[in-house]
């Protein structure tokens, strides 16, 4: 490629990028204080004879402020090329500005990295590598341009409780832009079938039981993945805002369950989410993606 053409292909992705972030303020209802109390985790300190003041900020939903609490996620790469396998490399730095080397294991890993497009149509959920100098790398291949959100989901051994920073990331290429998919109660992936039942309730916990299904057949050999039989993640749509959510079943050992895996989830506004699942059979990962608007049971 030359290297004008180079030049324009970043131009387009860095645009999209930018113009996703700049309809964010119209495209997600309010949260009022009541609400976002309510749905963000509770309020959390590093270990010391004193906790910090209630601010704002301890009320935001996870995964829309690269600092908090002291820390602060640091993007070494901060754009990648679509479609080509890259390096994604990241530090964890702490109030000093030092990088933090000590986690607390969570769900079988001491950071969990998640990848989601602007436009919520891409989305990967990887365990990248630390070294001894706290550096995160993992290799990753993006499917497709635009703007992406980088997710680091991790409790620092100095901290009383986890926290999820934020960052962005340009995936740079020829950029082409998508509707947020229909909402649904079924998805399709990989031969599975999996079913979507609960209700989205603004401001207050919700039950979300999936059931997997294979040639009309329900799943019994759901394997345990990340200590539980399935690992959801739910983001909202319009600022990507990271939602907390609990499995209702932990996993025993290496018994396997199904067909249904049920969780806990408070959406901290009305809005449209869009809902990734993963489950495994037979050592293999797999991911349902769903689209749900809050006060409907997703159709």
């Amino acid at each position: 490629m030359s290297p004008l053409r180079k030049i324009g292909a970043f131009t387009a992705a860095l645009a999209a990028a930018f113009g996703a972030a700049y309809g964010i303020g119209g495209a997600v209802a309010p949260v009022d204080a009541g609400r976002a109390q309510e749905a963000s985790h509770a309020s959390m300190t590093d270990d010391g004879a004193h906790a910090e003041p209630e601010s704002a900020a301890a009320h935001t939903p996870g995964g829309l402020q690269v600092s908090e609490r002291g820390y602060t996620l640091d993007l070494e790469t901060t754009s990648l090329p679509a479609g080509t396998r890259t390096t994604l490399r990241f530090v964890v730095r702490d109030a000093q500005g030092a990088p933090v080397t000590a986690y607390r294991t969570e769900h079988g890993k001491q950071l969990h990295l998640v990848l989601a497009a602007r436009e919520l149509t891409a989305y990967r959920h990887l365990h990248p590598a630390r070294a001894a100098d706290g550096t995160w790398s993992v290799p990753v291949e993006l499917p497709e341009a635009g703007g992406y959100r980088v997710f680091a989901d991790f409790t620092p051994a100095a901290a009383r409780e986890g926290l999820t920073l934020g960052s962005d990331l340009a995936v740079t290429g020829r950029y082409a832009a998508h509707a947020l998919p229909a909402a649904a109660r079924t998805a399709t992936v990989d031969g599975y079938t999996v079913r979507l039942d609960g209700t989205l309730t603004p401001g207050r916990e919700s039950d979300l039981t999936f059931t997997v299904s294979r040639a009309g057949r329900p799943v019994t050999a759901l394997q345990p993945y990340l200590g539980a039989y399935g690992h959801l993640v739910a983001l909202r749509s319009g600022d990507l805002a990271y939602l907390h959510v609990h499995p209702h079943e932990e996993a025993r050992g290496t018994t396997v369950s199904g067909p249904e895996v049920a969780f806990t989830a408070t959406a901290p506004s009305t809005g449209t989410y869009r809902l990734f699942l993963d489950f495994q059979v037979d050592g293999r990962v797999h991911t349902a993606s769903f689209t749900a608007a809050t006060g409907t049971h997703g159709h």
